[in-house]
């Protein structure tokens, strides 16, 4: 070795020295830096074992509630390792442990402590959830059965992220005057094993644990939080409190924003969510059965068989995120009244992790499938007994969704085919008394004479038994059906991930042309199904267009262009919809036109009608006024009156 070398290791020692003295004398308040324990433990863990990377000379024995452990004089830290993997890896240090050191000297209890995170993975066939020391709860929640659409489109095989380290909730108490979480706390490992484990809060009085369990086959996991050194009167002070941020699992993320928000349910009432649109919270006034952190397709839930009390500070609350955050959809908060009367009680809940599925969520009791978003009233109604059990007929085959939606949209024009034949035949009969009611506005052209022209298009009307509300009737049959699969696919997780021709993804938009650049309410991309959808619905407003009457009376708009407006608009509104739905409209409207031809050429007769419509103007006696034309005369001769008082 030269004598430069020698020289080099002389100063390094010297230095090493020096910072040795230093730190003997300086304030315990700094932290040894731990290496983080990245080994997931499985087995039972409810002790701890002395280990050091410091040089024996600075350790003396020190006491905390597990017993006599090392402690680096030099920095005050306690030294803690996993005994199970029998790894020396450091995975718990502090220097302001919550017990009595080996001095006798009390640290400051509250205290957080600063240690190492460990984490300790339990699942089932279904679930994978990481939980931490750091809180004790649930760090990563992972769902085997699904993918992300990243993961999905690159191949890879990840299960489904719901939520990660951002997302967390705790225990709201008191210490002393203080209010504290237990998020904030380190917890021990009691007991562990390949579907469950307990975890409890370290404090020296006041404790906190939680036991997770999860069953095979079940999306729901058994949460169940037990107490330790709180008395009775406490209860009213305690609360679950929680912040959550569900990533984004899906295609387009302001699609998922645009269908994410929080839901709850009294135990008394029907469900009720926050608002979609903006920020917005609620305070809880009655007993809450469950309270749902819903996204596009998957859910947090936590549930409550005795249900959450309300208090004065119940509360639910939605926070939109900006929107250059493409890694989160929204952040759901909550505090929850436990309901503890007994502090020696354990509170039983449960969380469920998993898609929403209607027959999933059924299953549970607490309407808790009403976070499926299938319309209201009529509309749901229809979709829970007739469409969608449909729908999940079809795709139980195993012959794709694009094959089963065709199959529903023939079944249900089928079911349709009279209330359109009824509404064709309007139609025709309308045609043949157009040339006869252009003859009224020609005898009648001047404003003035505009009320006599209308008695006397009304009295045709009359005469020919032609009811110009007859094509209405059906059309406000058919209008809940259309309302109704209007909810249906957008929320159907049976279309995830599944595709059809073009498009990838029913679930989700397709895609021709993807562009550079984004045009104000359209977007950045071409759908397809979009636009082919608004050109047979454009045809079809054509058709018919060619047979409706224009408006009679003085400012009544022109219902052809307002016509034609519709289909235009539905290329902006339906360009980021579920690809699904604009497949479902298009072939619907497809074989809407096709059935109008099929009966025009096979089924209805324009001589036959011209014949009947003769007949009837000869036999008017046979004819009443049907009730809307008695109210609308009844309403002409109102107005009448009133002008004639305004001419007085």
């Amino acid at each position: 070795m030269d004598k430069k070398s020698i020289t080099g290791l002389l100063i390094i020692g010297a230095i090493l020295i020096a910072f040795s003295l230093f730190n003997a004398g300086g304030s315990k308040e700094e932290e040894n830096p731990s290496k983080k324990d990245s080994a997931q433990n499985t087995e039972h863990v409810d002790t701890t074992e002395m280990v050091t990377d410091t040089t024996a000379s600075s350790l003396i024995a020190a006491k905390d509630e597990n017993g006599v452990h090392l402690k680096d004089s030099a920095t005050g830290a306690f030294i803690y390792t996993d005994t199970i993997s029998g790894n020396d890896t450091l995975i718990m240090a502090s220097d302001s442990m919550d017990t009595l050191s080996d001095s006798g000297t009390k640290p400051n209890e509250d205290a957080i402590e600063k240690v190492a995170e460990k984490t300790i993975k339990i699942e089932n066939d279904l679930i994978i959830a990481e939980i931490t020391n750091h809180g004790g709860r649930i760090k990563n929640l992972y769902l085997k059965e699904y993918k992300t659409y990243n993961s999905w489109q690159s191949e890879k095989d990840e299960p489904l992220q719901l939520f990660d380290e951002n997302s967390t909730y705790g225990i709201d108490f008191f210490k002393g005057d203080k209010r504290q979480n237990s998020a904030d706390y380190n917890f021990k490992f009691v007991e562990s094993s390949a579907n469950s484990c307990t975890v409890e809060m370290i404090s020296k009085d006041k404790k906190v644990g939680f036991k997770y369990a999860l069953k095979d086959g079940k999306y729901d996991m058994d949460f169940s939080i037990y107490f330790k050194g709180f008395k009775d009167q406490e209860a009213s002070d305690i609360s679950f409190v929680s912040d959550f941020k569900l990533l984004s699992t899906e295609k387009h993320l302001p699609s998922e924003r645009r269908v994410s928000t929080v839901f709850f349910k009294y135990n008394e009432d029907s469900y009720d969510y926050l608002s979609i649109g903006g920020d917005d919270d609620y305070a809880l006034e009655e007993k809450t059965a469950w309270v749902a952190y819903k996204q596009s397709y998957f859910s947090a839930i936590l549930m409550s068989d005795a249900g959450f009390p309300s208090s004065k500070d119940s509360k639910v609350e939605i926070i939109n995120l900006p929107e250059e955050d493409s890694t989160y959809i929204k952040q759901y908060r909550s505090n929850l009244n436990l309901g503890i009367n007994n502090m020696k009680n354990t509170v039983d809940l449960k969380w469920y992790f998993g898609p929403n599925d209607y027959d999933l969520l059924s299953e549970y009791g607490n309407g808790s499938e009403d976070i499926v978003d299938l319309g209201w009233g009529l509309f749901r109604w229809i979709n829970v007994w007739a469409i969608r059990p449909l729908f999940k007929l079809f795709m139980g085959l195993g012959w794709g969704a694009g094959l089963a939606i065709l199959l529903l949209t023939i079944i249900v024009k089928i079911i349709l085919s009279p209330v359109n034949y009824k509404m064709y035949k309007s139609s025709a009969m309308m045609r043949v008394l157009k040339p006869e009611i252009e003859k009224i506005s020609k005898k009648f052209p001047k404003k003035e004479d505009a009320m006599k022209k209308q008695q006397a298009t009304m009295a045709l009307y009359r005469e020919t038994g032609v009811s110009p509300m007859a094509g209405c009737v059906p059309m406000l049959i058919q209008m809940p059906i259309l309302f109704a699969i209007f909810r249906l696919f957008p929320s159907a997780i049976e279309l995830r991930q599944q595709g059809f021709l073009w498009a990838e993804d029913l679930s989700t938009y397709d895609s021709i042309l993807n562009m550079s650049f984004s045009i104000p309410l359209y977007g950045d991309h071409v759908s397809l199904f979009t636009l082919l959808m608004a050109i047979t619905t454009l045809a079809y407003t054509h058709y018919n267009s060619q047979n409706m009457t224009q408006p009679t009376a003085e400012g009544m708009p022109n219902m052809k262009y307002i016509m034609y407006f519709f289909p235009i608009m539905m290329i902006f509104f339906f360009n980021s919809y579920s690809s699904g739905l604009s497949y479902y409209y298009f072939i619907s409207t497809l074989m809407t036109m096709g059935i109008m031809f099929s009966i025009k050429r096979f089924m209805i007769d324009d001589d036959k009608i011209h014949a009947q419509i003769e007949s009837n103007k000869q036999n008017p006696k046979k004819k009443g006024k049907s009730k809307f034309a008695q109210r609308l005369e009844e309403a002409q001769k109102l107005q009448q009156d009133r002008m004639k008082n305004r001419k007085g």
